[in-house]
């Protein structure tokens, strides 16, 4: 069949197999094909998973529980008005939101488990808990990846958005430990919302102040933040609203603020010689 040994060729060979990306299937010389039709982008399903999962949780195995889904469908509801950040068109603030929110149901059906004898240790535990399954959902959705730029900008924001909600929601709690009043929690809530970020953005703008040789106005340091919170606010007001709707979950509530339920109206004396003769 010709002969066996022929002149030496060299040939520098690379490994060409494809490199799964989410659900979509990218080779080495870019090109990239769907599988089984699913869509690129991560894996969006984890936190649903996670979510199906604390459900299965005995305290939580109610019909009540599932209206947890009406405050994540707002908050996915709200990301949708939200434009896409320019100059690079990414969408980090839509998937943090969405992050936190998935954070926020997960405390929302552990709030049993997190409650400590202790403010404070309940506090601790609200935020880790809050971290923990807010950064999961947004990695799961950014397919564990923490090398582009959008998973770093949705990190550095939920590292922001997580303390600054645990904090305000805490410290409003505070307030209303006494009595569990709606509407002023409500509020508490957007006034301490508003202070945090403002604590959280000052050294931001004020070194930014520092090293600019123009002045900068305080337009642009208070109204961006006040709309950052106001947004913040939107995100955990469902849930709110879901507590105050429902018994359920306005116990939950009041175990994770520590927010001491309506006492009894003391009876009258000529009430209780009647309760004591029957």
């Amino acid at each position: 069949m010709g002969a066996k040994d022929g002149p030496a060729v060299e040939y520098n060979w690379v490994w060409a197999a494809p490199v799964l990306s989410g659900f979509r299937s990218e080779a080495n010389d870019g090109s990239a094909t769907d599988n089984n039709g699913f869509p690129p982008g991560g894996l969006p399903w984890v936190p649903w998973l996670v979510i199906f999962g604390l459900l299965a949780l005995k305290p939580n195995r109610r019909p009540a529980a599932w209206l947890i889904w009406l405050p994540l469908g707002c908050a996915t509801a709200f990301t949708l008005v939200l434009p896409s950040i320019p100059p690079s068109g990414s969408d980090f603030l839509q998937e943090a939101i969405v992050a936190l929110a998935f954070g926020l149901a997960a405390v929302w059906l552990l709030s049993n488990y997190l409650r400590r004898s202790r403010r404070r240790l309940t506090f601790l535990c609200f935020l880790l808990a809050l971290a923990g399954f807010s950064e999961l959902s947004a990695m799961a959705r950014q397919n564990f990846s923490l090398a582009t730029d959008e998973s770093s900008e949705i990190s550095l924001l939920l590292a922001l958005a997580v303390p600054a909600s645990a904090v305000a929601l805490s410290l409003a709690g505070r307030i209303c430990r006494g009595r569990y009043r709606p509407a002023g929690l409500y509020l508490w809530l957007l006034v301490w919302l508003a202070a945090t970020w403002l604590v959280i953005a000052a050294p931001f703008f004020l070194s930014a102040a520092a090293v600019s040789s123009n002045s900068v106005p305080w337009s642009d340091f208070f109204i961006p933040v006040l709309a950052v919170a106001a947004g913040n606010f939107a995100v955990l007001l469902p849930f709110l609203i879901l507590s105050w709707a429902n018994p359920f979950y306005r116990e939950r509530l009041k175990t994770l603020l520590h927010i001491q339920s309506e006492a009894l109206r003391p009876l009258s004396a000529p009430v209780m010689a009647a309760n004591l003769k029957t």
